[in-house]
């Protein structure tokens, strides 16, 4: 999920990767990287939709807690037709990005259906405040079950305020998001009649090493030699982090913020997840076209990438990787690169909503360690990188919110009990998903029945369905758009 997701390094999570951008309906995607670099834009779009405001319950299992709390929304009324039916577009792990009620698929489809329009921003991300601050006391108001019973108390008042109880509503997100509108649909099948859920993990996990493994394969399909190379040049830095007589040469070749000091496996493992950021988000958003909505880099693909990397020219393999990060940084107008992992740690446990990590990273890593884990790790031999094992990631769960690996493992198998993993037993849900998106892995790629098919769009990557259509489009992507359309039609009848 969704995740803008999706983002997302954020610095790493923070500058916000959720993505985290300012997605709504698309997560971070990334989930545990919202990647520094995926700054989000300060773009008009904010401007062109007006915010609303509902009164939604802090805690919705609890009926002797009556706190309220208010939870921004979106309406577009442009395309509605008296007895049309309703699209409910659902906020991710990041800012609910108003561009998304003036561009995006869905509302080509709302033109066509004459649907009435609303997106609802997640709890605890964007300007949705149910609480002070982000204290981990506080956070556990922050789940996806809260979350899921946020929209359907959200459809039945605005089912009953607007007269549109009996209208049919459609669920649409991408990343996380695409998960809730899945769970939506199975938690709640007397409130919304279909979903479409574009790349949704819908299978919680805490070790995903085959997120690296699906970035091999993407980067190989480009050029089968681009993710060797990157191996090489990832296992050489790994090797020059052991030596301190290197710290200096590497401090100058990343351009890093302080010189570089690797004190502990952390702080080798972070540098080390933060450089192969620059590929995996490239990877994860290649060829999409998330410009619309105020994004920068989109025009840096993974041709560019493994371009970079084949180009002798620049010297060995460690140097090309070095004109990567280089040319993030650039293209992202970024100045300097913080590898510093006690900085990390110092803004992930900032508690306040002013803090550098209350864009999102500081919510959705709760999040991951509190119901998916989804960590990207490189257990697995058959992928490009080096040095972010699972402790690594599972102990930031400790550092920052007190929870232990052994509770992440089982908030992660809760979590595939109460939605069923795979095993959806459900109706009228879409799942689309691109080949090239890592998080393809996790979510519903071939048909589980009439009522619940896939569509798995070759060369495309995530969330690419739910973006506005172009010229450029490739044909299985135009393709799998209109499916989605007709698909809704005869749902919708």
């Amino acid at each position: 999920m969704a995740f803008e997701t999706h983002c997302f390094s954020l610095c790493k999570v923070l500058a916000l990767s959720f993505a985290l951008f300012g997605l709504v309906a698309v997560g971070e995607g990334r989930f545990k990287g919202f990647r520094k670099f995926d700054v989000v834009q300060d773009s008009s779009h904010g401007a062109m939709s007006e915010e609303l405001w509902f009164i939604q319950k802090l805690d919705h299992f609890n009926g002797a807690d009556s706190r309220v709390w208010k939870q921004r929304y979106f309406v577009n009324e442009d395309f509605y037709r008296p007895g049309g039916p309703v699209f409910l577009m659902i906020g991710g792990e990041g800012p609910a990005n108003p561009a998304w009620m003036k561009e995006g698929t869905w509302l080509t489809y709302a033109q066509k259906l004459g649907a009435l329009c609303f997106m609802l921003e997640h709890r605890f991300y964007g300007k949705s405040h149910p609480t002070t601050d982000l204290s981990t006391d506080n956070l556990r108001f922050l789940s996806s079950r809260q979350a899921l019973a946020d929209l359907a108390h959200f459809r039945t008042v605005m089912g009953e305020s607007r007269g549109l109880t009996n209208r049919k509503w459609v669920a649409f997100g991408g990343s996380y998001p695409g998960s809730l509108a899945t769970w939506f649909r199975l938690k709640y099948p007397h409130l919304v009649h279909a979903s479409v859920a574009t790349s949704a993990p819908v299978f919680a996990t805490v070790n995903f090493p085959e997120y690296l493994e699906v970035v091999w394969r993407s980067l190989a399909s480009e050029n089968a030699d681009c993710p060797v190379l990157v191996k090489k040049a990832s296992d050489t830095l790994a090797e020059r982090l052991k030596d301190p007589k290197t710290f200096e040469n590497i401090t100058k070749d990343f351009n890093l913020c302080s010189t570089l000091q690797i004190q502990s496996e952390m702080d080798s493992a972070y540098f080390l997840e933060s450089v192969a950021g620059n590929f995996m988000d490239v990877v994860q958003y290649n060829e999409d076209n998330r410009g619309f909505e105020g994004v920068l880099g989109t025009n840096i693909t993974i041709k560019v990438l493994c371009d970079v990397m084949g180009d002798a020219s620049l010297g060995d393999p460690y140097t090309r990787y070095v004109a990567v990060a280089r040319l993030m940084m650039d293209t992202y107008s970024v100045k300097c690169l913080d590898v510093s992992f006690s900085n990390y740690v110092r803004d992930m446990t900032n508690m306040s909503w002013d803090g550098p990590a209350a864009g999102g990273g500081r919510q959705w890593v709760y999040q991951t360690c509190s119901e998916f884990g989804f960590y990207q790790s490189t257990d697995s031999p058959n992928q490009p990188f080096t040095g972010f094992p699972l402790d690594y990631q599972v102990n930031q769960c400790a550092s920052f919110y007190n929870i232990s690996s052994k509770e992440v493992a089982e908030a992660v198998a809760q979590t595939n009990e109460y939605y069923g993993g795979y095993d959806i037993q459900s109706s009228r849900i879409v799942f689309p998903n691109g080949s090239i998106d890592p998080w393809h892995a996790l979510g519903i790629t071939a048909d589980i029945a009439a009522e619940l098919p896939a569509v798995f769009i070759k060369g495309t990557a995530h969330c690419a369905n739910m973006y506005p259509a172009r010229s450029q489009d490739l044909p299985q992507l135009s393709e799998a758009r209109d499916h989605v359309f007709l698909l809704l039609q005869q749902w919708l009848k």
